[in-house]
Formats: structure tokens, sequence, C-alpha cells
């Protein structure tokens, strides 16, 4: 799991962090009213920890599970923790793989 550093962070940096690009959480930021970050004046988006965190919930919703944007809003909605629940989960899960890949790795790098 990752922790998280900043109060806030820019949209750049969330869409690295959860791997997808800027526009897609654009996108995403107009369809999922629970997806609201804040603006500076100049307009420049400021994610909160919560706000990355709900933003995994649909990337686990619209990508992994292949719903579509309205399913996934009603999923949401019926099912906030649930939902919660299986994403935090997977990630955790991408976690550990990613560190026995890197093990793998650096068994192999031995031989």
């Amino acid at each position: 799991m990752e922790k998280f550093d900043k109060k806030y962070y820019k949209i750049s940096e969330v869409a690295e962090m959860i791997g997808l690009p800027c526009s897609t959480l654009r996108f995403w930021e107009s369809r999922f009213t629970i997806i609201s970050p804040r603006r500076n004046r100049a307009g420049t988006r400021f994610y909160t920890p919560s706000d990355v965190e709900k933003l995994r919930m649909v990337a686990f919703l619209v990508k992994e599970k292949g719903l579509r944007l309205e399913a996934a809003q009603e999923e949401l909605r019926n099912n906030h923790t649930g939902v919660s629940r299986r994403a935090m989960a997977l990630n955790r899960l991408h976690d550990v793989r990613d560190k026995l890949q890197e093990l793998l790795d650096s068994l192999n790098s031995l031989r």
C-alpha cells in the first residue's frame, strides 16, 4: 500500500501513481461526483489522498472489472465500502507481485 507523504498532489503525480493519463483523470472528474479536487486561482488541480483513493476505486471498477462508467457510478453509490475493500486488496496484491518480481530478478542476476 502506498503511503502518502503530502497533503495535496498535482494531477501529473496522481496520474503516475494510478498509471493512467491525466486526460482520463480529468474526464472521470467530470463524470464522478465523488472526485472533486481542489483548484487554485490558476485552475491547477490539487488532489488529497482521499481523492487518490477514490480514483483508485474508479480505476478498479472500470479498468479491472470492466464496468462502464454508469455501472461504476451505480456500484460506488450502492456498495462504496465493498468496492473500497476490494480495490485496496487488489492494490496490495499488485504490490506483493511487484516485490516478488524484484526478488526473482535479484535471484536471477546472482546466477
